[in-house]
């Protein structure tokens, strides 16, 4: 026989079942599986259990949903009852101090009227202290009790004995746990324990695995001590911040009711503290001679008396915005809204302006300068390094412009720049340097400068008004160009690039270099001062490879005409010959493809040329006398060779043959490199027209075989 799986009486017969308190789920669907029909009575009976629990599961939401809101009610209302409790026990104890001062004054005043009743009271108690009321001596004993009580406590506090020796007037007021917190970011640093004095506050930390015993950790008298409220801003709750010049610390209370316990506490002990210290000062002053007795006014004097002073206007700090200041200021910085905060201190700063600065007024401004130093340390951070470098130069415009505000305008500008450097630092590194010397220095020259202009023009808009930073960019910028060379010269220079691809590198970072003068920058003469060393380098070391190949050539000589074989050839030679300036080549051409002249000479002319054009792109004042004497080294090579052949040479064919490439040499190719000097330079060099002046054909000394060049 199948159980009952109805909605009606079946339905509730099955909740009641499953709501026993001595179900058990395995002996149920044992039975249930004996006693059904089949597969269908079991998927019917499944459907029914689904069913009950769909059903349960909404009447548990309903249920948890009104129970919460109860709840949120219920705390609501003890919140508000707590709130009237702890104001009623605050007039009671008010109304207990008023009661003891009256009791006390009436009792002084009837030992006054009637002696005898005092001694009689005095009399009554043989072991009380007879110069003191009643009241006193219950005061006393409170006292001594306190004592004990922070005698005992400070035993578990380690390396505070010595700190804090024990005198007769301090006892123990508050103590409880705390939890603090780092003021800038807000981490969770270390448990402590606070233990407030009536003239002092010492914090202690927890020591691990040594429950209930403490460390030493700091003692703020409360002369010195500010006590500020933390707004509320989840997850910041229930804390409150302590300001001992020049530092702050943030600790959280266990909960509000605790928070505001030590708040008031705190204000009342300080104050306390202030009016004990102030009696105490008015009891230990001398008392002020008798003023002498006014002389008798004299009636003409009246018209030279000077009026008073008039009595200067005190400052009015109990407007909400000002008192609420402090905190707002936390509030601000913990949300990062800078501009926020920095308008609330010019408003602070165009209100006192023209105040008279009073002691409460001092008190503020002591308050609102901790957190201007937190602000700018958190402006600080913001511009480190050590933050994410993207965004350009534009990213920092935030910051930079809070820290001008402030009025920290040189820190805001060696921030920037310290910024801006490291930055360029991170994109020179993370270029690929690829295969080809040409495309990296492409790459090099196209995110450096293009760092470099928009640097400088947010250095305009952000330092616009400021003009003793600019000489500051300046000293940056030619740092920024040592970073940049040095990244060129190692793979230019000391990849020992040939001539050619060094004079194009060179032509790029020059052309990249002339874009800062759209903004009024001319950053040429660091960029050459910088590379000169290297050019040079790369000059003298190519003039060698070029004199080595002519003297090699040289030694190899034979005096033969060229003899290139094809049209072609011949067509292409001329076509080199016509690019280096040679234009009256042609008159050195034979036929069938000859040439007149040695295939030293024309390789000479070639690679001199060829040197000549490379030098002139890498050309700068700096390098001037360094390619003339370059260019004299190489002409002379050549010279020397053809005046010791015809010196040497016997046959008169041949030494006809080298007069007429000496010929070539002098009449030809010397005046082209004269020129083309002189083109390039935009001056005439006085070293190669004497070079070629002395290098004429000279006579031949038929019994020397020496140069005499």
């Amino acid at each position: 026989m199948a159980l009952p799986l109805g909605e009606g009486v079946g339905g509730s017969r099955l909740r009641r079942q499953l709501e026993s308190g001595g179900f058990a789920a395995g002996e149920y669907v044992k039975q249930l599986s004996q006693q059904s029909d089949g597969d269908r009575d079991l998927q019917e009976h499944r459907q029914r259990i689904q069913a009950l629990s769909e059903e349960t599961a909404q009447s548990l939401k309903r249920n948890v949903y009104q129970n919460y809101r109860q709840f949120i009610e219920t705390a609501r209302e003890i919140s508000y009852l707590e709130s009237e409790m702890y104001q009623l026990s605050h007039i009671l104890t008010e109304q207990k101090g008023i009661m003891e001062a009256v009791t006390q004054a009436l009792l002084l005043q009837a030992d006054r009227d009637d002696p005898a009743l005092g001694a009689r009271r005095a009399a009554a108690d043989p072991h009380s202290n007879p110069f003191l009321p009643l009241s006193a001596k219950e005061a006393a004993a409170s006292e001594e009790g306190r004592q004990r009580t922070l005698t005992t406590l400070l035993e578990k506090v380690e390396g505070c004995r010595d700190l804090l020796p024990e005198s007769p007037g301090k006892y123990l007021v508050y103590n409880g746990d705390l939890v603090e917190y780092d003021a800038d970011h807000m981490a969770q640093i270390q448990r402590v324990h606070a233990f407030l004095m009536n003239d002092c506050l010492l914090v202690a930390t927890w020591l691990p695995n040594r429950r209930g015993t403490y460390r030493y950790n700091a003692l703020y008298p409360l002369e010195g001590l500010a006590v500020i409220n933390v707004k509320d801003n989840p997850p910041m709750k229930d804390m409150f911040k302590l300001l001992m010049f020049p530092e702050s610390r943030i600790f959280q209370a266990e909960n509000a009711k605790i928070k505001k316990e030590w708040l008031e506490v705190l204000e009342e002990t300080k104050r306390n503290r202030a009016l004990s210290e102030k009696l105490r000062l008015e009891q230990e002053a001398p008392p002020r001679a008798a003023l002498p007795p006014p002389e008798a006014s004299n009636p003409f004097d009246g018209e030279d008396e000077k009026e008073p002073p008039p009595e200067e206007e005190p400052v009015d700090l109990s407007l909400e915005w000002i008192q609420e200041l402090p905190e707002d200021l936390d509030v601000c910085i913990a949300q990062r809204d800078f501009e926020g905060a920095v308008d609330l201190l010019d408003k602070l700063n165009e209100y006192l302006g023209d105040k008279t600065v009073s002691q409460p007024v001092r008190e503020l401004r002591a308050k609102v300068d901790e957190r201007v130093r937190q602000l700018t340390d958190v402006l600080v951070f913001e511009l480190s390094p050590d933050r994410s470098l993207r965004g350009g130069p534009r990213a920092t415009r935030r910051a930079v412009s809070q820290l001008i505000r402030l009025g920290q305008s040189t820190k805001a500008c060696e921030l920037f720049l310290k910024n801006r450097a490291a930055a360029v630092h991170t994109a020179i590194r993370q270029l690929r340097i690829e295969g080809a010397t040409l495309l990296y220095i492409h790459k090099l020259c196209h995110v450096f400068f293009t760092s470099l202009l928009e640097t400088a023009r947010e250095f305009e808009t952000d330092f616009a008004g400021n003009s003793g930073c600019y000489s500051a960019f300046i000293v940056w910028a030619r740092s920024a160009m040592r970073m940049f060379v040095d990244a060129f010269s190692k793979q230019v220079f000391d990849s020992k690039e040939s001539l050619s691809t060094a004079a194009e590198c060179v032509k790029v970072a020059k052309e990249h270099c002339k874009q800062l003068s759209e903004i009024g920058l001319d950053l040429t003469f660091i960029i050459h001062a910088l590379l000169v060393k290297d050019i040079k380098g790369a000059l003298q070391s190519y003039k060698d490879i070029i004199i080595e190949a002519t003297k090699h050539r040289n030694s190899e000589e034979m005096w033969r005409k060229m003899n290139l074989m094809t049209p072609e050839a011949l067509g292409k030679l001329r076509e080199e010959m016509r690019s280096c300036g040679m234009s009256t080549f042609d008159q050195y051409t034979g036929d069938d493809c000859w040439v007149n002249l040695s295939y030293t000479v024309v390789a000479f002319t070639k690679q001199t040329m060829a040197f000549l054009e490379e030098a002139l792109k890498l050309y700068f004042p700096e390098l001037h006398m360094v390619l003339l004497e370059s260019l004299v080294e190489i002409i002379l090579v050549a010279v020397q060779h053809v005046d010791y052949s015809l010196r040497c040479e016997q046959d008169p064919e041949k030494k006809t043959f080298i007069r007429q490439n000496a010929s070539f040499l002098y009449e030809t190719v010397l005046p082209v490199v004269e020129k083309r000097f002189e083109e390039g330079v935009g001056k005439p060099a006085k070293q190669l027209q004497d070079l070629r002046n002395a290098s004429r054909l000279m006579r031949v000394n038929p019994e020397s075989t020496t140069s005499v060049v």
